[in-house]
């Protein structure tokens, strides 16, 4: 009997690491400094998701109330922009498909995975931009030393 227990607890121990780390693969990398900034400025969060969204505090606020942290707030307004989708239809399918990951949202709302618009959601955000400053096409293309 004793036995039975410990392997009873092993398989459950087994079970919580496998499905945490299906689920922590679900979500793009740069969610989790997202939240640790959108958290530290909640004011300025919320300043940022109406200027980059063009919404009014009453829909913020109902977004917010209806997600578990702030970088899924920004992720169901972004992939109703994406998908053309209304947000209370993407709040829906954020709460039937919770867990299964961003990626398994995206593809539900018509969002091909490889597609230009999967790839933009998977390198990071358009709200913290200081990600990719340096970067781009025209890096080195100014005038210089030898250009006219």
């Amino acid at each position: 009997m004793n036995l039975q227990k410990i392997l009873f607890m092993v398989s459950i121990v087994f079970l919580l690491v496998s499905s945490s780390a299906v689920v922590a693969a679900g979500d793009f990398d740069w969610i989790q400094d997202f939240n640790i900034r959108a958290e530290a400025d909640p004011s300025g969060f919320r300043a940022r998701l109406a200027a980059r969204f063009n919404i009014g505090d009453t829909q913020i606020t109902a977004v917010i109330s209806n997600v578990e942290r702030p970088a899924d707030a920004y992720m169901v307004l972004r992939l109703g922009e994406m998908s053309a989708k209304p947000t209370d239809y993407v709040i829906e399918k954020y709460k039937t498909g919770k867990g299964k990951g961003w990626g398994a949202l995206a593809q539900s709302l018509g969002i091909k995975p490889g597609s230009k618009e999967f790839h933009a959601l998977k390198r990071g955000s358009d709200f913290y931009d200081d990600n990719d400053k340096g970067k781009g096409k025209d890096k080195g293309k100014g005038k210089g030393k030898g250009r006219d």
